[in-house]
């Protein structure tokens, strides 16, 4: 059996002799471009919600087997007041500020854990076609701290499933926007020309500025 180095030796070897090309894995692995760049590359593609159910998308877990699930994980992480950690992932104590509304909330019952690209319009963007595990990986994604973000719970509830086109939050725009974008292209996701559009006029209208710079996940 030939062991992996000898494999690796032989393949820079015949790539120098130009007989197999070898892929860039630092390419492959992440992306950067300005904002508008960012936007301007995001592939168009009609959004198809036939097959969709959120069941799909197994969230919440506790990947690291540490007793926090995804939701324990995210509101430990971006606490401005580390709240107390207590049996079962309990928290009680703690800080968080809404960048959404710019409120500071003390009880993380009144927090949702947002989906920045909410899990319909995943699924409306690409995930349909994804393996469970995958689509699992990103309802539980703590890779990138832009996926899932914790915001005042009634406004998570009024933007619902809804993209850029059809809803803002009433604060921080451009960052909403940069953040959108990234994990669309984290998550090599398309948009809908109606999304691209109002992204297009929202840099337009707002100034929004910024380098979207993200390791790729799928």
């Amino acid at each position: 059996m030939v062991r992996r180095p000898l494999l690796a030796l032989l393949s820079v070897l015949l790539a120098a002799a130009g007989l197999v090309a070898i892929p860039s894995a630092a390419q492959a692995a992440s992306y950067s471009a300005s904002l508008s760049q960012a936007i301007a590359d995001l592939p168009v593609a009609a959004e198809v919600r036939t097959g969709y159910s959120r069941d799909l998308f197994v969230h919440w877990v506790d990947a690291d087997g540490d007793g926090c699930d995804t939701r324990d994980e995210v509101l430990i992480s971006e606490a401005e007041e580390a709240p107390t950690v207590g049996s079962g992932c309990s928290l009680s104590g703690g800080r968080w500020y809404s960048y959404y509304d710019g409120v500071s909330q003390t009880s993380a019952s009144a927090l949702d854990i947002d989906h920045m690209v909410p899990l319909a319009e995943a699924w409306d963007s690409g995930a349909r076609s994804w393996s469970a595990a995958t689509r699992q990986s990103y309802a539980n994604d703590l890779g990138d701290y832009r996926t899932l973000v914790g915001v005042t719970a009634a406004l998570n509830r009024s933007k619902g499933d809804q993209d850029i086109a059809e809803w803002l939050p009433p604060q921080q725009q451009c960052r909403y926007l940069r953040e959108w974008v990234a994990v669309k292209h984290r998550w090599s996701l398309s948009v809908d020309s109606a999304e691209k559009s109002a992204m297009t006029a929202l840099v337009s209208s707002a100034g929004c500025t910024g380098t979207i710079t993200v390791t790729v996940a799928n």
